[in-house]
């Protein structure tokens, strides 16, 4: 029993933080905690992905450039395949949307945990199909090639829904620009006696620890991604699914408890 006790009393904690950070009501730390990881688990998926596929799947910016030089050049092929990559990363994005809404009418707990859930199966759907891309390969991977667009489209869309735009973690551009503002600003002196008369140029210190963190993060799961899938393959991508199905289980569990409960309320009146 003495054994017991603890061990209960740690899962209950886990499961009430895992249960925050996929939760409707956001809190700072939640959003810092998800956002960190899922910038990790981008890293991961994306350097993991160009050694699978042959190609980065988060970076926009660079399939929309592409799209304009493969235009000029008459590679009307390529800007139909990187237009197709851009519809899917929009196509994710807007999945999320739909099921954050869906949720929130709802009043679920579970805002994001069902959008977090679906990248976590799409995810492994990844790994199934990779299994078989040396088999049949010519056909498989631009179909997933727009499943990974899909699924940054999605991560990144619940990452920004989450945190009110304040963090993103499948492309680093923003978050580089960010650090160097803030940087700017703190090394930022007043020469003159005029310049000292007006407002101090002050950086917001929390917000560049936390961009140094996320892209910190998401260098460190590319680090993790390329190793894993060189050494593994496609297995790879399983340890990075279930954690993101474990962080969504929790908030859905006590959706399903609620509606359980309402159900027997409304059959017993």
């Amino acid at each position: 029993m003495t054994l017991q006790r603890p061990i209960r009393s740690r899962s209950r904690r886990w499961f009430s933080y895992l249960k925050v950070l996929a939760g409707s009501k956001r809190r700072r730390f939640a959003n810092r905690h998800l956002g960190g990881m899922l910038a990790f688990v981008a890293g991961a998926v994306n350097a993991g992905g160009f050694l699978a596929v042959h190609r980065y799947t988060s970076h926009i910016t660079g399939v929309v450039s592409a799209m304009a030089d493969d235009l000029v050049a008459g590679s009307v092929s390529l800007v139909l395949a990187g237009a197709a990559c851009l519809a899917a990363f929009i196509g994710g994005a807007m999945c999320t949307s739909l099921l954050i809404n869906w949720a929130r009418r709802r009043r679920l707990q579970g805002h994001y945990a069902i959008a977090l859930l679906a990248e976590a199966v799409l995810l492994l759907v990844f790994g199934l199909a990779g299994a078989n891309l040396n088999g049949v390969g010519a056909h498989l991977v631009p179909l997933t090639v727009l499943l990974l667009c899909f699924v940054m489209g999605l991560q990144n869309a619940i990452v920004t829904k989450m945190s009110g735009a304040e963090i993103r973690t499948t492309h680093m551009t923003g978050i580089a620009t960010d650090i160097g503002i803030e940087l700017g600003r703190l090394w930022y002196w007043e020469r003159s006696a005029t310049e000292a008369e007006m407002p101090r140029v002050r950086a917001n210190r929390d917000r560049l620890k936390l961009h140094a963190i996320v892209i910190v993060l998401f260098f460190a799961g590319g680090v993790a991604g390329a190793l894993a899938f060189g050494a593994m393959g496609f297995v790879a991508i399983v340890p990075l699914a279930i954690a993101l199905a474990l962080v969504a289980v929790p908030a859905l569990l006590t959706d399903v408890r609620r509606a359980a409960f309402l159900r027997r309320v409304q059959q017993g009146g």
